[in-house]
């Protein structure tokens, strides 16, 4: 998972960067999710073919829905907010999809929560500190902190005013709207996988149509929201170097890991690894970006990964208990059993 989140983070940088040349968002959806479903599907093919159960009518349904939640519609949402914001800011609200990923797996008995012992506890104050630090993200900017523009006090003047601008604020506001929604469908793909993974247990197979399914519905939204059939075409290199590697690696190969760790550790614990992501992001933004620092970025990224943590320590301390109390009954079962 590691692997996975430095890999997206490279994603986001780049993207980042196409994004303020004028590359139109739905365009490199659209792009990005084709060369994945093209790329995936001969590894699908010769890997689980002979694994791979019956696609039913069912089984479609659901690779469809998820497809539209946890790729058309996250991935759309996050490079619209992006789009309006920053690559560190974007990737902050990551954070708190852990905590959204928790919330939504209790009604489902994909997790439980005990108030009555110290683990429980640690679990909701973590989720509720992810959410105050996701309020600081979204509600407060602050003043910058790192990244100033120390050419020349004229520009620096000039620079400061076009940031905080009012058509600047109303941007950023809305990207972080869009950033939080898009998180809580990011979310909610964690859990459709941890399903899917049960009625298909094909990581290749089901990325393969994730990323088929996901490429028709972003056509359509192309086809729908931009009508100007010249920015379908991409002509510059970086341009055609960030969307292949954004199809190849991070809707194909990515996609493929996360899968993995769904089925195998559940998807709180998959999502976990996603402030990764931000410390990633943040390197390589103000190496090559020359992005800037918020103090309210700073102050919701603390918030949100102190929480994020917390919760991890209350769920692991709780699995811990747990185990312990299985293991005098599989003692006493062993015992009772009848000796050959």
């Amino acid at each position: 998972m590691i692997a996975v989140n430095f890999a997206l983070a490279i994603t986001n940088v780049l993207i980042k960067k196409i994004l303020d040349e004028g590359v139109s968002h739905i365009i490199i959806l659209m792009y990005r999710q084709a060369i994945s479903a093209v790329s995936m599907a001969p590894i699908a093919f010769f890997t689980e073919r002979k694994s791979r159960p019956k696609l039913t009518a069912r089984i479609i349904c659901q690779l469809f829905v998820n497809a539209l939640i946890g790729a058309t519609l996250t991935q759309y949402l996050f490079l619209l907010g992006l789009d309006y914001t920053s690559a560190t800011f974007s990737c902050a609200f990551l954070n708190m999809v852990p905590a959204i990923t928790f919330i939504l797996a209790l009604p489902f008995g994909l997790e439980k929560v005990n108030i009555g012992n110290e683990a429980g506890r640690a679990k909701v104050l973590g989720t509720v500190v992810c959410i105050v630090g996701a309020m600081v993200l979204t509600l407060y900017k602050g003043k910058t902190l790192v990244g100033s523009n120390s050419r020349g006090t004229t520009h620096t003047i000039n620079y400061a005013h076009s940031i905080f601008s009012n058509k600047k604020k109303e941007r950023w506001a809305v990207g972080s709207i869009l950033l939080a929604v898009g998180c809580i469908f990011w979310s909610s793909w964690f859990l459709l996988q941890a399903s899917i993974g049960e009625t298909y247990p094909c990581k290749y197979s089901s990325t393969a149509f994730l990323s088929f399914f996901s490429a028709i519905q972003s056509a359509i939204l192309s086809l729908i929201t931009e009508r100007d059939f010249s920015k379908w075409i991409l002509w510059g290199k970086l341009e055609l170097i960030t969307v292949a590697y954004a199809g190849m690696v991070a809707s194909g190969l990515c996609y493929v890991g996360m899968s993995w760790c769904v089925k195998q550790k559940g998807p709180v614990f998959t999502s976990a690894f996603t402030p990764l992501v931000q410390i990633f992001v943040a390197m390589f933004d103000f190496s090559i970006l020359h992005g800037q620092i918020y103090l309210g970025s700073v102050i919701g990224s603390i918030l949100v990964v102190v929480g994020l943590y917390t919760l991890l320590w209350g769920r692991n301390s709780e699995a811990e208990e747990t185990q312990k109390l299985k293991q005098p009954q599989e003692e006493v079962d062993c015992n009772a059993r009848p000796q050959v």
